[in-house]
Protein backbone atom coordinates (compact mmCIF):
# COMPACT_ATOMS: atom_id res chain seq x y z
CA UNK A 1 0.00 0.00 0.00
CA UNK A 2 1.79 2.95 -0.90
CA UNK A 3 0.94 6.44 1.10
CA UNK A 4 0.16 9.99 -0.42
CA UNK A 5 3.16 11.72 -1.84
CA UNK A 6 3.80 15.39 -1.44
CA UNK A 7 2.13 17.71 -3.83
CA UNK A 8 -0.63 14.26 -4.52
CA UNK A 9 -4.46 15.67 -4.69
CA UNK A 10 -7.02 14.67 -1.55
CA UNK A 11 -9.01 11.70 -1.85
CA UNK A 12 -12.46 12.35 -1.46
CA UNK A 13 -14.56 11.01 1.22
CA UNK A 14 -18.16 10.58 2.20
CA UNK A 15 -17.87 9.28 6.17
CA UNK A 16 -20.30 9.32 8.64
CA UNK A 17 -19.25 11.44 11.98
CA UNK A 18 -20.11 11.47 15.52
CA UNK A 19 -22.39 14.65 15.12
CA UNK A 20 -24.42 12.54 13.08
CA UNK A 21 -23.77 14.26 9.86
CA UNK A 22 -22.13 12.79 7.13
CA UNK A 23 -19.47 14.77 5.88
CA UNK A 24 -17.27 14.87 2.36
CA UNK A 25 -14.13 16.22 1.56
CA UNK A 26 -15.71 18.95 -0.79
CA UNK A 27 -17.50 20.20 2.48
CA UNK A 28 -14.31 21.81 3.26
CA UNK A 29 -13.46 23.33 0.14
CA UNK A 30 -13.59 26.91 1.53
CA UNK A 31 -10.94 26.12 3.76
CA UNK A 32 -7.38 27.32 2.93
CA UNK A 33 -6.00 24.25 5.12
CA UNK A 34 -7.42 20.44 5.55
CA UNK A 35 -5.79 18.88 7.87
CA UNK A 36 -7.08 14.79 7.67
CA UNK A 37 -5.76 12.74 10.72
CA UNK A 38 -5.87 8.97 10.82
CA UNK A 39 -7.11 8.76 14.49
CA UNK A 40 -8.89 6.32 16.98
CA UNK A 41 -9.39 5.66 20.52
CA UNK A 42 -7.61 3.22 21.75
CA UNK A 43 -4.41 3.91 21.00
CA UNK A 44 -2.29 5.44 23.68
CA UNK A 45 -0.44 7.84 20.88
CA UNK A 46 -3.20 9.49 19.75
CA UNK A 47 -4.59 9.83 23.41
CA UNK A 48 -1.70 11.50 24.31
CA UNK A 49 -1.92 14.52 21.29
CA UNK A 50 -6.10 14.29 21.56
CA UNK A 51 -5.31 17.97 23.61
CA UNK A 52 -3.10 19.20 21.26
CA UNK A 53 -5.10 18.07 18.71
CA UNK A 54 -8.13 20.33 19.98
CA UNK A 55 -5.53 23.31 21.17
CA UNK A 56 -4.59 23.22 16.94
CA UNK A 57 -7.80 23.28 15.84
CA UNK A 58 -8.58 26.35 18.26
CA UNK A 59 -5.11 28.16 17.75
CA UNK A 60 -5.96 27.98 13.70
CA UNK A 61 -9.58 27.90 13.67
CA UNK A 62 -10.00 31.69 12.99
CA UNK A 63 -7.48 31.54 9.99
CA UNK A 64 -9.56 28.70 8.47
CA UNK A 65 -7.62 25.69 9.18
CA UNK A 66 -9.38 22.52 9.43
CA UNK A 67 -8.87 19.55 11.04
CA UNK A 68 -10.72 16.29 10.37
CA UNK A 69 -10.05 13.25 12.38
CA UNK A 70 -11.00 9.58 10.24
CA UNK A 71 -11.29 6.60 12.54
CA UNK A 72 -10.47 3.91 10.26
CA UNK A 73 -9.79 0.91 13.07
CA UNK A 74 -11.74 -2.52 12.33
CA UNK A 75 -14.09 -2.81 15.30
CA UNK A 76 -14.29 -6.29 15.71
CA UNK A 77 -11.34 -6.89 18.09
CA UNK A 78 -10.64 -3.19 18.92
CA UNK A 79 -14.73 -2.39 20.06
CA UNK A 80 -13.55 0.66 21.45
CA UNK A 81 -13.12 2.07 18.35
CA UNK A 82 -16.74 1.64 16.98
CA UNK A 83 -18.91 4.46 16.32
CA UNK A 84 -20.63 4.76 19.41
CA UNK A 85 -17.50 4.20 21.53
CA UNK A 86 -16.23 7.64 19.36
CA UNK A 87 -19.19 9.60 20.20
CA UNK A 88 -18.68 9.30 24.21
CA UNK A 89 -14.63 9.62 23.11
CA UNK A 90 -15.23 12.90 21.24
CA UNK A 91 -18.13 14.49 23.71
CA UNK A 92 -16.17 13.52 26.72
CA UNK A 93 -12.70 15.29 25.17
CA UNK A 94 -14.82 17.62 23.76
CA UNK A 95 -14.02 17.65 20.28
CA UNK A 96 -13.93 21.15 18.02
CA UNK A 97 -13.42 18.75 14.97
CA UNK A 98 -15.35 16.35 13.04
CA UNK A 99 -14.31 12.78 13.74
CA UNK A 100 -15.64 10.39 11.14
CA UNK A 101 -15.68 7.03 11.01
CA UNK A 102 -14.22 4.65 8.26
CA UNK A 103 -16.26 1.26 8.83
CA UNK A 104 -15.21 -0.18 5.13
CA UNK A 105 -11.03 1.19 5.72
CA UNK A 106 -11.06 2.52 2.23
CA UNK A 107 -10.50 5.99 2.83
CA UNK A 108 -7.20 4.49 5.19
CA UNK A 109 -6.37 2.35 2.30
CA UNK A 110 -6.54 4.88 -0.79
CA UNK A 111 -4.14 7.73 1.41
CA UNK A 112 -1.98 4.64 2.51
CA UNK A 113 -2.30 5.36 6.27
CA UNK A 114 -0.39 3.49 8.31
CA UNK A 115 -0.72 4.99 11.79
CA UNK A 116 -2.57 6.61 14.60
CA UNK A 117 -2.14 9.51 14.44
CA UNK A 118 -0.91 9.84 10.89
CA UNK A 119 -1.31 13.77 9.33
CA UNK A 120 -2.04 14.37 5.55
CA UNK A 121 -2.02 18.41 5.27
CA UNK A 122 -3.38 19.70 2.34
CA UNK A 123 -3.30 23.51 1.38
CA UNK A 124 -5.68 25.54 -0.37
CA UNK A 125 -5.75 23.38 -4.04
CA UNK A 126 -5.81 20.48 -1.68
CA UNK A 127 -2.12 19.13 -2.58
CA UNK A 128 -0.48 17.22 0.20
CA UNK A 129 1.96 19.77 1.35
CA UNK A 130 3.03 18.04 4.73
CA UNK A 131 2.41 14.12 6.33
CA UNK A 132 3.93 12.91 9.36
CA UNK A 133 3.45 13.19 12.74
CA UNK A 134 2.37 15.73 14.99
CA UNK A 135 5.39 17.17 17.17
CA UNK A 136 8.90 15.73 18.12
CA UNK A 137 7.48 14.32 21.74
CA UNK A 138 3.85 12.30 22.05
CA UNK A 139 4.96 11.58 25.58
CA UNK A 140 5.53 14.87 27.20
CA UNK A 141 3.95 18.26 25.32
CA UNK A 142 6.43 20.34 27.52
CA UNK A 143 9.48 18.60 26.11
CA UNK A 144 8.53 19.02 22.77
CA UNK A 145 11.37 20.78 20.65
CA UNK A 146 9.50 20.87 16.90
CA UNK A 147 6.54 21.47 15.73
CA UNK A 148 5.91 19.64 12.61
CA UNK A 149 2.35 20.33 12.22
CA UNK A 150 2.21 24.19 13.83
CA UNK A 151 5.36 25.09 11.68
CA UNK A 152 3.55 23.20 8.50
CA UNK A 153 0.23 25.11 8.58
CA UNK A 154 2.31 28.38 9.08
CA UNK A 155 4.28 28.00 6.09
CA UNK A 156 0.67 26.34 4.15
CA UNK A 157 -1.04 29.33 5.16
CA UNK A 158 1.63 31.66 3.93
CA UNK A 159 1.38 29.64 0.80
CA UNK A 160 4.77 28.45 1.13
CA UNK A 161 6.37 24.34 1.23
CA UNK A 162 6.82 23.59 4.82
CA UNK A 163 10.93 23.32 5.62
CA UNK A 164 10.04 19.98 6.45
CA UNK A 165 7.20 18.13 4.70
CA UNK A 166 7.43 15.04 5.57
CA UNK A 167 8.34 12.94 9.05
CA UNK A 168 7.68 9.64 10.45
CA UNK A 169 4.55 9.06 11.47
CA UNK A 170 4.53 7.17 15.05
CA UNK A 171 1.85 5.48 16.78
CA UNK A 172 -0.21 2.27 17.23
CA UNK A 173 -0.59 0.90 13.51
CA UNK A 174 -3.93 1.08 11.68
CA UNK A 175 -5.87 -2.33 12.80
CA UNK A 176 -7.02 -3.72 9.31
CA UNK A 177 -9.77 -6.02 8.94
CA UNK A 178 -9.51 -9.29 7.75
Amino acid sequence: MNALQIGDPALGFRLPGVDGRTRSLEEFADKPVLVVIFSCNHCPYVQAYEDRMIAIQKDYQSLGVQLVAINSNEEINYPEDNLEHMVERANAKGYNFPYLRDVSQTVARAYGASHTPQLFVFDRNRRLGYTGNIDDNWQNPGAVKRQYLRGALDALLKGVVPDEAQTHAIGCTVKWAG
